[in-house]
């Protein structure tokens, strides 16, 4: 399938090691690995980590066509720090060179008649005025195109209107546990367990699928009407910095692909749980890996 991944790309910063990131950019590799067509939209400024940038996407056979270089600002990092469970907390150094995107009318012919099947978008790369305008260009173009929402939020890079927004765009919607709870807090919901918010949120805004991760404990999905909870797998955690994006690929390709709900969960926490058993958001994996899983 053909795929559009909009948003950052930036470096993750782990005291001395810097791995290349950034949720939209981490997607777009893994649903590569998945064997999709994907067109990645951002922009990396004109300096070393920018055109390092480059280089590992074409090495990892993604097109550069439509990431902007940009003169005066810096390619994005963060700063990344891991708890005693391997879990990243982010420092976010903003403004930066994703934050400053550009689609010409030209790109826009390219990416359209290549009649996208998905269109992938977060929060964080929404809160830049023209990063939210390409975005939107892309899916008022696109308007056959499903839309998943993977939340992503992150701290000081979120506002309630921009959520409400993103979610009224979208066909299937991502998120975690934790940020369930954020979304019930800023909007005043009270929904008593994750059954009630997926089908409660479904009905509200028209989705199709709404899939919450558990960390260790797998996930939930609810697909047309049904809802299922599937199990994790237990690996030895390098970190967690991908892993969601992982799943989103997975998720995406099992919906694709037209699986039912519990094959969707279940593969998409394979996915994901392989990737957290490696350092940085876009390691390489093969898909006979996922398949020996137990």
């Amino acid at each position: 399938m053909n795929i559009l991944s909009i948003g950052e790309v930036l470096w993750d910063v782990l005291g001395e090691i810097e791995h290349l990131g950034g949720a939209a950019l981490n997607f777009a590799a893994h649903a590569k690995i998945l064997g999709h067509s994907v067109s990645f939209i951002s922009a990396v400024g004109d300096d070393p980590r920018g055109r390092r940038v480059l280089q590992k996407m074409e090495a990892m056979g993604l097109s550069t066509r439509f990431v902007r270089l940009v003169k005066d600002h810096p390619t994005g990092i963060v700063a990344v720090t891991l708890d005693a469970s391997g879990q990243p907390h982010f420092t976010i150094h903003r403004p930066a060179a994703y934050d400053f995107p550009e689609l010409s009318a030209g790109d826009l012919s390219v990416l359209c008649a290549g009649r996208p099947d998905w269109i992938y978008f977060g929060t964080l790369f929404q809160m830049s005025p023209d990063a939210k305008a390409v975005t939107l260009k892309a899916i008022e173009a696109n308007p056959e195109a499903r839309r998943l929402y993977d939340v992503n939020l992150r701290e000081n890079c979120y506002e309630a209107s921009l959520i409400n927004e993103l979610m009224s765009l979208a066909t299937a919607v991502k998120l975690n546990d934790l940020e369930v709870d954020i979304i019930q807090s800023i909007f005043h919901w009270s929904y008593r367990s994750l059954m009630d918010f997926c089908r409660g949120t479904a009905s509200r805004f028209g989705w199709e699928a709404v899939c919450v991760t558990r960390g260790e404990e797998g996930c939930v999905l609810w697909l047309d009407g049904q809802y299922v909870e599937a199990e994790g797998y237990d690996v030895r955690v390098a970190d967690t910095v991908g892993a969601g994006d992982a799943f989103a690929a997975a998720f995406v390709h099992g919906m694709k692909c037209g699986w039912p709900p519990r094959k969707i969960a279940d593969f998409a926490n394979r996915v994901g749980a392989l990737v957290a058993s490696r350092p940085g958001g876009a390691p390489s994996w093969r898909i006979e890996e996922v398949r020996r899983m137990r």
